[in-house]
């Protein structure tokens, strides 16, 4: 008869959601396995035994934060009936999400490892791939604002405007890491909002989306955007 193991005296469920928010506070590089191993109540081995490795704990930890913090901005996309609701109701969503009270600020996605040795490069990739799909996402829901009639901007413009909103998308979650507040946020999705008329207006003007440069200069100028 095969000898049974010993039965974990850990709930890994609850372990997993200590190791998430010790993740978020300290990023990737700064959290330790005895760090871990403090936070979650458990020994290193049983980390081993349980997750595989720090890497592989920390993987699903992001699965993990996909679901909880990371789906109501995604939610939002999806919910809103046309696409600039949709883009308004994500910013204001990600924004609710990295000014919890019960939580670290900022968005885990965009902060825990950004930069760090090369031993590491494998995480980096890998969250690197996350904010691509958050991109990715953004892009399809403007391709389904067009498919639904409520957005007749060119196709070739969608992917600049999905940077754009990305990119307003990781600059919220640094200023909420730098101390901003919610109400502070809001401003800046107010700016965020004002542009789309513009943005979704414009046609685009070379294969980059930019203006041609004037004669005689060699940089491309970005082309003047009207107040809506």
């Amino acid at each position: 008869m095969a000898t049974r193991g010993r039965p974990r005296k850990f709930d890994p469920d609850t372990a997993l959601r200590q190791a998430l928010i010790l993740f978020w506070e300290r990023g990737y590089e700064g959290t330790s396995l005895s760090d871990l191993a403090e936070a979650m109540g458990i020994a290193s081995a049983s980390i081993y035994a349980c997750f595989g490795s720090k890497e592989n704990l920390f993987r699903q930890v992001m699965a993990l934060y996909g679901t909880t913090s990371g789906e109501s901005p995604r939610r939002a996309l999806r919910e809103q009936p046309s696409a600039r609701g949709a883009i308004e109701a994500m910013l204001r969503a990600t924004a609710d999400e990295i000014t919890r009270p019960d939580t670290p600020t900022g968005c885990m996605l965009i902060l825990t490892a950004l930069t760090g040795p090369v031993e590491n490069r494998g995480v980096r990739e890998f969250l690197a791939a996350l904010r691509r799909n958050m991109h990715d996402t953004i892009r399809d829901r403007l391709d389904r604002g067009i498919t639904d009639g409520d957005l007749t901007t060119p196709p070739a413009r969608l992917d600049a405007i999905a940077r754009y909103y990305t990119t307003v998308v990781e600059g919220l979650s640094v200023q909420a890491r730098d101390g901003a507040t919610r109400d502070e946020l809001e401003e800046i999705i107010a700016c965020a909002t004002a542009a789309w008329d513009p943005l979704v207006a414009a046609p685009p003007t070379s294969s980059s989306g930019l203006k041609p440069p004037p004669s005689g200069t060699s940089d491309p100028v970005p082309a003047p955007v009207n107040a809506a």
